[in-house]
This record gives structure tokens, sequence and C-alpha cells, in this order.
């Protein structure tokens, strides 16, 4: 048995042609890049899983309009936009029984206008294309005569394809389903229009590019809302995010100064020691130095992490930062604006860590500052008890007197989200929510632990 090779052929310009190569290499020209493109888009949107399932979805809880209704109610909303292509679609089917008269061809030319329209809702490309099968269908067996190639329920039906498939695709999508209508609208004239018959492609072509114009409009705006609303999320989510960490920045300031005072304190305090004591043993004399250089150590350390989050502009306030004993000036400014507080407390009053006495302070101020805006003209009232554990708070407003008269000043929500960040911060906890009388409540417990208490 003998074996046989076979040679390839041999190219006369050689296996790497320099011409061939400079074809292949040389850029298209836009006008050829567009019709590939075009061709591209055709294929994807009317060919490519054509009749795939995709079925219509039920309308979301968010849009109907009957959500507070009954169950029962709420249930028939959901299936709104299937009763009404299935309403369409058996309109379409009435005009084909009433075209054609004879029972078994009616009701034959009837389905054909039923099936493509229902076919919208699981597989809304393929009922494009079976809404055009369907139309040559019914001009051969339909009895009607006058109209090519849409007979009136073809008419309708078709119409009624596309505005569904419009809706339920893209603006793309709509404009080649009416060129492709156009081009079956030529080619049935053209290869088997009679004398007898009148035609009626102009029509279907103007009434189609009105609807698919209206589809395209409200898919453009749709867009356009979704973009906005995405927009407005956005910036909330960093306004707010923004507000926290500007909350987070004072809080900062506050407490370093705070803290640094306490320090001072401390390392002076730890200097002086000696020299109030007659002979102080050496070891004595060693731990105060210690202590004092751990003090200003520490001090140190804090002005240079928590330092950075001072502004440029920020000035360390000459008195100490304010607490509950100043409580009484801040209400009495208050009722300088107009406002009718009352204070009220119980249990017995002590000293509190410097940093709860702050942050129980900068909580109220924020709560009657949302009251003066959000509420003119409402009297307010300020709790505060001494409980075991900790401090409760309440400041609770009522509602404004005149709201038509006076309009309260808007506000973002920031005054809430402040004082929230000053009660996660001592591991506390807070309420903030309307009174069924139309006003205003804000509760806050800052617990504070037994060793702080006896310290203080």
């Amino acid at each position: 048995m003998t074996e046989t090779t076979q040679t390839q052929p041999v190219h006369p310009h050689g296996p790497d042609d320099p011409h061939e190569a400079h074809e292949a290499q040389r850029p298209r020209s836009p006008e050829f890049r567009a019709a590939a493109e075009a061709l591209r888009g055709l294929r994807q949107d009317l060919f490519h899983d054509a009749f795939a399932y995709r079925p219509l979805p039920r309308k979301p809880a968010s849009e109907r309009r009957l959500r507070k209704g009954k169950a029962g109610k709420r249930e028939y909303a959901a299936w709104s936009r299937h009763a009404v292509v299935g309403a369409a679609g058996a309109l379409a089917m009435f005009i084909a029984w009433v075209d054609d008269q004879d029972g078994v061809l009616g009701l034959l030319t009837g389905l054909l206008a039923l099936i493509p329209v229902l076919l919208t809702l699981v597989r809304p490309v393929g009922a494009f294309w079976l809404s055009l099968a369907a139309t040559t269908v019914t001009a051969v067996v339909g009895t009607s005569y006058g109209d090519w190639p849409w007979l009136p329920s073809s008419f309708a039906a078709h119409l009624i394809v596309l505005t569904v498939v419009a809706i339920r695709t893209r603006p793309r999508t709509a404009a080649w389903m009416w060129l492709l209508t156009a081009a079956y609208g030529f080619v049935a004239e053209t290869l088997f229009h009679g004398g007898q018959y009148a035609s009626n492609s102009a029509p279907m072509l103007v009434f189609s590019a009105l609807l698919l114009l209206a589809v395209t409009v409200w898919h453009i705006r749709r867009q356009a809302e979704e973009e906005v609303t995405a927009q407005q999320t956005v910036t909330a989510h960093e306004r707010s995010r923004r507000t926290l960490l500007e909350e987070r920045t004072t809080i900062a300031r506050e407490l370093h100064d705070v803290v640094a005072h306490h320090m001072s304190v401390v390392a002076i305090q730890a200097e002086a020691a000696p020299y109030r004591v007659e002979n102080p043993p050496p070891e004595l004399e060693k731990a105060f130095v210690t202590i004092r250089e751990n003090a200003v150590a520490a001090l140190t350390e804090l002005r240079r992490v928590l330092g950075v989050v001072r502004a440029e502009d920020y000035e360390v306030p000459d008195a100490p930062q304010p607490t509950l004993a100043e409580l009484e000036g801040l209400l009495a400014n208050v009722r300088e604006t107009g406002l009718d507080v009352e204070k009220t407390v119980t249990g017995a009053v002590r000293e509190l860590p410097q940093g709860v006495e702050l942050s129980a302070y900068r909580i109220v101020q924020e709560a009657l500052s949302n009251t003066l805006r959000h509420a003119p003209g409402a009297s307010a009232r300020v709790e505060i008890g001494y409980v075991l554990g900790g401090l409760g708070l309440r400041i609770v407003n009522d509602a404004p007197p005149n709201p038509t008269l006076i309009k309260p000043s808007p506000g973002a929500g920031h005054g809430v989200t402040g004082m929230r960040e000053r009660v996660t911060m001592l591991n506390g906890e807070m309420t903030a929510e309307p009174t069924p009388a139309g006003g205003y409540e804000v509760t806050v417990f800052l617990p504070v632990p037994a060793t702080s208490e006896s310290g203080t």
C-alpha cells in the first residue's frame, strides 16, 4: 500500500503577501462601519433569540394606584397591563369577525389577529415576526376586498403588536420594526398587488410612525427620570455622608478640647504635688515625674492625632465646653426667641463625665433648634432624668399652632443625624419620631459606668 502525499497549493504571491496584509489592515470608511454596526444591531434586536421567553412581569407594587385598597384589588392591579393587551387582542379579533361574516373563516382570521397580540406578553420579538406572517395568511384567505396588504383585522393587530413590542424593548428595536414593516409593504405591493386592491401601506406607516414616536418619547422620558432619581439618591447619600463626617469632626474637636483640658490638669498637678509634701521620698518624686511625663506625652500625641480634624480657621475656645449646669442659660436664650419651653429634672443631680455632659447639652440644644425651625410657635418640654446607670433625656414639642400662617423652615435631617452620632459614640440609645398629637419627640439614654459615677 503506497502513501500519497498531498502538497498545499502555493499562493502566487507567497504566504505573506504585503499587498494582502495592507488590504486587511486598511481602515474601513465611516460609512462602512456605520452600516456594519447597523446590521449588527438589526441582528441583535430582531434575529438573535427572536423567540426567547421574556414574560411581561407583573406591575410593581410601587406603581399600583390601588395599593392601599383591598388585597383582591391589589392583585387585579398587578395584572392590569396583561389585561390591557388581552383587551386589545380581543378588539382585533372582533374586527376580523365583523369583516369576515363566514363563521369558520372569521374565526380563523380572528385567531390570526389575536395570537400575535397575546404572544407579545411572553415572546415580544417573535410576536412581530408572527404578525407579519399572520398578515400574509390573512390577506390570502380573507374575504375582504379593497385593502392590501393589511386587512382591517391585520391592520389593527399589527399596530398593537408594534406598540407593545416597542414598549417592552428599546427605541432602536422600534425603528427596525418600522423599517421592516415598510419593506414588507413595499414587497407585497410590488409582487402581489393586483388592480382590484387599494394599497394601505402608507396609512400603516403613518400610524405606526406616530405610535412608535410616542413610545420612543416615553422611553426617553422614563430613562431621564430614572437617571435623575438615581442621581438624587447618590446626592442624598453623599450629603448624608458629608453631614455625618462633619458632625464627627465637630465631636472630635469638642472631645479634643475636653480631654486636652483634663490631661493638662493632670500634668500640672503631678508637677506641683512634690512641693506640697515636706521632704517627699525619692520614690514619690520619681512617680510624680513619671506621671507628668506620661501626661505630657499623651497630651502631645492627642494634639497630633486629633488636631488634624480642626479647620484652619478653628480657634480653641477660651471657656470650657458647656455642661448640663449651663442648661438654664441655653433655655433662657431660647425663650427670648419666643419658644415656650419647660424644664423638668428628676433623680439625684450629680456630676457626670464631661463627655456625657457635653453630648447631653448639645443634644438638647439641637432638639430645641429643630423645634424653632420646624414647629414655629409650638411649646416644648425638656425632661432630664438622673437614673441608675446613666442619664435620660426627653425633648418633646407640640404641634405648631398655625402651620398655614407660619411656614416651618425646611430641613435635611442633619440635626437628627448629629444627635444620633453623639449617642452612638457613647453607646447609648435614641429614638426620634413624630407624636400622635402632631409634634415631635426625641428620647435619649446615655449610659454612665458605675466607676465613672463614683469617680466624679
